[in-house]
């Protein structure tokens, strides 16, 4: 157990080299970037284990630990209804849509959207994609600094632009190859450290026996239970309807083309369908060890969780936990497993919102007001000033968020996607099954949809979460399929855009000639690097004092991160290897093949 008067002088030198790992990242992969393509979209040549783990930390952030976190403690296992259907989303992209995904071959999801809808509907969407990450993108970093100011008591209004600014830098440096990079190693470092003190838990308890006997003992099966016939609060959250609710929403979500931009990034239709798969797995791991930890701290330390100096106690169950039980230096590392969660988060969309500003708002206003072209360097400089105005709106919102104590950072989330995100999500999704719907149908099917929260909004105590969301995703699926009624008025070219988006959508890529030749080699070496040099700080750790028990984790983790590190190179070596033998033999061939 880690002593109370320990030195936090180390545990920020764990976290102030994190920060500088990964500021090099962004460095490093910075040679990455020849044109915006590179910059937006990995010049479509990543791995599939590097986009699958950007996939999987794009979905979470701080606030699965902090806000829903918070949830556990306080209900238990309901909370899973979230994660279930993410899981869910994750599983029907692997069996179907992320070679679609791929197969659009486009740079943003705006791009999308013109050649299923039309320029109109692409620049609304544009808009609001961009709105809707960056209030998504500030309560990540609200969520985290809540974590940091319960592990440290760390000023929330240091913690937000300072870790905004290294996400900011790498992205703007490194673009979405840093980005893909950053986020392989911060999963790695995030789901090794939520195993750990899982596991570290359930040792506390006497087991998985132990841990249910403990919620017997202290009479919380019913208020742990998954769903509550009464439900919580005067909005009836944790009923069988508030279940399936979020469930059906986090499907959605998983499910709507914005997702596309996920796989833009790996080399074929093939090769999405693995990395969806390993997304799908992962958060499948995740669902089994991430709420263990707070629902620990109901059971174990109660008191102390009740005594954090925060809006919402509940939020640094997690912390707590983590601070109870993990060994000298760990702690650091425990609170750079939240950081990855939420930066991994921001990097994505921040890479993201600058790519639809360059490609689809400035193309748009350039039509308008002057029509040269803008050369591929130029577009590169604005990718990057992009980028910076992006994160620094980020930090400046989370900061105006932090000084909000009206509700938890949970129910803020849940809110916000129920009220605003279904609406816009639900023709993304049933665009890519329906053909024959007129360009306006998606902008009638937000309209339908909205109608819900805004008369939620008249009278907010007659409409539950429950029935604010499914209503919502019922108003939007029918005003959808009614605009079917008006596919006979449209015109011939629009039918034939229609046609073509959905047979390139179901035409396979051919990588070796749209795109050319891969990079796998140099991938697995770097990233191989980058995860042996995390194992190595880890292995210092063992330097601190701490019992045999805490050496032993610090060991298993270091131990863990090396076994990894050296197959990422091993393996990236062998295909150097013979990547270089199949050079040199086309090398000499060519020759014969002339004089014959």
């Amino acid at each position: 157990m880690s002593n109370p008067s320990i030195n936090y002088v180390l545990e920020y030198g764990v976290i102030a080299a994190y920060l500088v790992l990964m500021i090099i990242i962004g460095i490093v992969f910075r040679s990455f970037n020849k044109n915006s393509g590179d910059f937006f979209r990995g010049g479509s040549q990543a791995t599939w284990w590097m986009v699958g783990m950007s996939c999987f930390m794009s979905g979470i952030s701080a606030v699965t630990f902090t806000g829903n976190g918070g949830a556990a403690y306080e209900a238990g296992w309901s909370v899973l209804a979230v994660y279930l259907g993410n899981f869910t989303g994750m599983l029907i992209q692997a069996l179907l849509l992320a070679p679609w995904f791929r197969q659009m071959r486009a740079t943003t999801f705006p791009e999308i959207i013109r050649e299923r809808f039309g320029l109109g509907t692409q620049q609304l969407f544009a808009f609001v994609k961009i709105f809707i990450f960056t209030i998504y993108a500030s309560l990540w970093l609200f969520g985290l600094a809540v974590f940091s100011a319960a592990v440290f008591g760390l000023p929330v209004n240091v913690v937000i632009p300072v870790l905004g600014a290294v996400a900011l830098f790498y992205s703007a440096m490194g673009g979405k190859w840093a980005v893909l990079a950053a986020d392989f190693v911060q999963g790695l470092i995030m789901m090794s450290m939520c195993v750990l003190v899982s596991i570290l838990c359930l040792v506390k308890l006497g087991g998985i026996d132990g841990f249910f006997a403990r919620i017997h003992e202290m009479d919380l099966g019913t208020t742990f239970a998954a769903i509550k016939p009464e439900g919580v609060g005067p909005q009836r959250l944790y009923t069988s309807g508030w279940f399936w609710a979020a469930f059906v929403m986090s499907v959605i979500f998983n499910c709507g083309a914005s997702n596309a931009v996920k796989f833009f990034a790996v080399k074929d239709g093939a090769e999405a369908r693995k990395a969806a798969l390993l997304s799908s797995t992962m958060m499948l791991l995740g669902i089994v060890f991430w709420f263990i930890p707070p629902m620990t701290a109901r059971l174990l330390f109660s008191g102390t969780v009740e005594s954090i100096p925060i809006g919402t106690p509940a939020e640094a169950a997690f912390a707590v936990t983590s601070m109870q039980l993990l060994p000298n230096g760990l702690i650091g590392m425990m609170v750079v497993a939240m950081f990855s969660a939420t930066m991994s988060s921001m990097d994505a969309g921040i890479n993201g919102n600058a790519a639809i500003i360059v490609k689809d708002v400035i193309p748009a206003l350039r039509r308008l007001f002057w029509r040269s072209e803008v050369p591929e360097k130029t577009l590169l400089r604005w990718g990057r000033i992009a980028t910076f105005f992006c994160g620094i709106v980020i930090v400046l919102l989370a900061e105006y968020l932090s000084m909000q104590t009206v509700m938890g950072i949970f129910e803020l989330m849940i809110n916000f996607g129920a009220v605003v995100s279904i609406p816009i999500v639900i023709p993304t999704v049933l665009c890519l099954f329906v053909r024959r719907v007129p360009p306006w149908s998606a902008v009638f099917s937000i309209l339908c949809a909205v109608t819900v929260p805004i008369a939620a909004l008249i009278s907010p105590e007659s409409w539950s979460f429950q029935e604010r969301t499914l209503l919502t995703v019922l108003a939007g699926t029918l005003g959808f399929f009614v605009t079917r009624l008006f596919w006979r008025r449209t015109s011939e070219s629009y039918r034939r855009q229609v046609e073509g988006f959905f047979t390139k959508m179901h035409t396979p890529v051919d990588f070796e000639r749209e795109v050319g030749e891969g990079s796998d080699h140099r991938q697995l070496i770097l990233m191989g690097r980058f995860t042996l040099a995390v194992a190595v700080f880890v292995a210092l750790l063992l330097l601190l004092p701490n019992p045999w028990s805490g050496r032993l984790c610090i060991l298993a983790l270091a131990a863990g991160m090396a076994m990894i590190g050296s197959t990422l190179c091993l393996i990236g070596a062998r295909r150097r290897r013979a990547r270089n033998v199949s050079t040199e033999t086309s090398a000499i061939a060519e020759p014969q093949e002339t004089t014959g």
